[in-house]
């Protein structure tokens, strides 16, 4: 066991490099967030410390963790998650290296987010005789770890604990929320591991003989193991969504909405609630919505310099509407937040009209809509006219009498943001001529569409170049789009970045997303094209004669520069886009 400084979980040689205040801090974190509190003191990459503190504490750094099956069930998912370690398998057999020959016993090798100490020793030797060896590594790598051999909030639901109070019974004291304190925990497990994932949404499925949960992570539905006593349970657990969403609990026949104000580590969530009957139970899904995230900058959208050109030109514009379009999830509010965090300033009085209200953007006067009490985005933005605005943003533009009255705002001197379900940026012009707006108008109102899709990015830390296969090559570029200079220069390419995987990207290979972008804007060709009623397919042909550049070419340059993958862009653009 490694000597620890008396006064903080280090060892005194690295202690000695921090200020009191930075050793209090440390000692108070929980364990997976003390090597994150140690890399912001050191002002340090976590790769770096990790090491540097395994060799002060006298340990190694195991990385490419793999579970030990037989040992994982000595111990109880309560004490693997309080200290934030899992038994792994390491080295050769024993029976060739017999590092304690007199006991004859293989020892238990355990990977630990942070150093082991004796109260951490006591409790494992009430549960094995073997002797145990202790290894540094990945914080987030070991944490997941726990959750896939053990399932996400399997520590609460092993036994109660009547010491737990509710996030929410803490700040109402009025409200007293008569449930199992075990099923209490669990919940706000399974809403602090989503938040932790980055997911933005978590579904729970009633199925045969299971309660299934899913996280949306990336875009991507991810099951999420779960503990093996959790159908048990499955009505405790609705029952307690519907409570913390302030839902009739006794009406399971009729889907219900709701909302939770969720407080846990100082993540504040507003999340958005919604139940179904279904043949087994109800199936609830919960929209997360960070109401502290951080927002975006074009930068960190991805866009590249040349688009970010072609967006601010436009955003200066006195009026005129500028449209983002796209499917469900592919950063359509988070482009537009983007864009008004750039042009907002004392001197514009901007409006939001939004459903939900995703991003605080300060300065801005920011509007739910309410279609229950009649309150749509058409009504709305009818109010908002009456309230002087410069800038207006419209969360989407659902039917033609929303369209009409902000076509009518933009031709009257206003600069309206809003959005559009279509597969691409020309379709947004026949979309609106579609619902019933005169083409004169569109052409006129309408200043800049972009259409956009979230692929997911490649971990800068495992991603690794792989010779090209130029047959495959050439097939994926055509399902692109890719023609002409841009064609001839991938041909010359030897290799291009593929998903290797490793403990800081969960063996996926991939970390985080990056926008592609489409940017249409219409020249006076496309003005009488668009006069002429042309279809969507004219209006592309024409904008990419014009120079436009697609979802497939954006997608090509992520691609080339190291950022994504062909399968990635394959997934979001198909082969119509292109």
């Amino acid at each position: 066991m490694p000597a620890l400084d008396q006064e903080t979980p280090l060892p005194a040689a690295l202690a000695a490099r921090l200020t009191d205040e930075q050793r209090q801090t440390i000692a108070e974190a929980p364990r997976e967030k003390r090597l994150e509190a140690l890399c912001a003191a050191l002002a340090r990459p976590e790769a770096e410390v990790l090491v540097e503190l395994a060799a002060a504490a006298g340990l190694d750094v195991a990385s490419n963790l793999e579970t030990d099956p037989d040992s994982r069930g000595v111990l109880p998912a309560r004490l693997v998650h309080e200290f934030q370690i899992i038994p792994i398998k390491f080295g050769p057999p024993a029976a060739s290296t017999a590092p304690f020959p007199v006991l004859n016993v293989q020892p238990m090798h355990f990977a630990t987010a942070w150093l082991p100490d004796a109260v951490m020793a006591d409790w494992l030797r009430t549960f094995t005789p073997r002797p145990l060896v202790w290894h540094l590594a990945v914080p987030e790598r070991v944490h997941q770890l726990i959750i896939e051999n053990f399932g996400v909030g399997s520590g609460s639901l092993e036994d109660g604990d009547d010491s737990y109070v509710a996030p929410e019974a803490q700040q109402q004291n009025e409200e007293v929320v008569d449930e199992d304190a075990a099923v209490v925990r669990f919940v706000t497990d399974v809403i602090s591991q989503a938040i932790a994932d980055q997911a933005t949404d978590i579904h729970f499925e009633p199925q045969e003989g299971q309660l299934r949960i899913r996280y949306r992570v990336d875009g991507l539905l991810v099951p999420v193991p779960v503990p093996e006593n959790l159908l048990r349970f499955q009505d405790a657990i609705i029952s307690r969504l519907k409570i913390m969403a302030r839902m009739n609990i006794s009406e399971k026949r009729l889907p219900q909405d709701g909302r939770i104000n969720f407080k846990a580590a100082g993540v504040v969530l507003d999340i958005r609630v919604s139940t179904v009957p279904t043949i087994y139970a109800e199936s609830i899904s919960l929209r997360l919505l960070n109401q502290k995230k951080e927002a975006y900058t074009m930068d960190r959208l991805g866009m590249s310099a040349e688009e970010q050109k072609q967006i601010v030109s436009i955003l200066d514009y006195p009026h005129g509407i500028i449209l983002v379009t796209g499917p469900t999830g592919s950063g359509k509010s988070t482009s537009l937040n983007a864009f008004l965090r750039k042009i907002n300033s004392t001197d514009l009085r901007i409006i939001t009209i939004e459903d939900p209200i995703e991003y605080e953007v300060p300065g801005v006067n920011q509007m739910q809509v309410r279609p229950e009490i009649g309150l749509t985005f058409a009504d709305a933005l009818r109010h908002v006219l009456r309230q002087d605005p410069d800038v207006i943003m419209v969360g989407e533009i659902r039917d033609k009498d929303t369209a009409e009255i902000a076509i009518r705002a933009s031709l009257t001197g206003h600069l309206v943001f809003s959005t559009l379900h279509t597969n691409d940026a020309p379709g947004a012009i026949t979309r609106l001529v579609d619902m019933g707006i005169e083409p004169f108008l569109v052409a006129s109102a309408i200043e800049l569409v972009i259409a956009q899709r979230l692929v997911r990015r490649l971990c800068q830390e495992c991603s690794r170049p792989a010779p090209i296969n130029k047959i495959k090559l050439r097939e994926n570029l055509a399902i692109l789009g890719v023609t002409g200079q841009d064609a001839i220069e991938a041909e010359l390419l030897d290799s291009l970045k593929n998903p290797v995987g490793c403990d800081r990207c969960r063996g996926t290979g991939y970390r985080g997303r990056v926008g592609i972008f489409e940017i249409f804007r219409l020249n006076d060709e496309m003005h009488e094209m668009v006069l002429k009623r042309e279809s969507t397919r004219s209006l592309a042909d024409c904008a990419r004669r014009n120079g436009m550049r697609t979802l497939g070419q954006s997608g090509w340059e992520k691609i080339r520069t190291g950022l994504t993958t062909f399968d990635e862009v394959l997934r979001v653009v198909t082969i119509t886009d292109a």
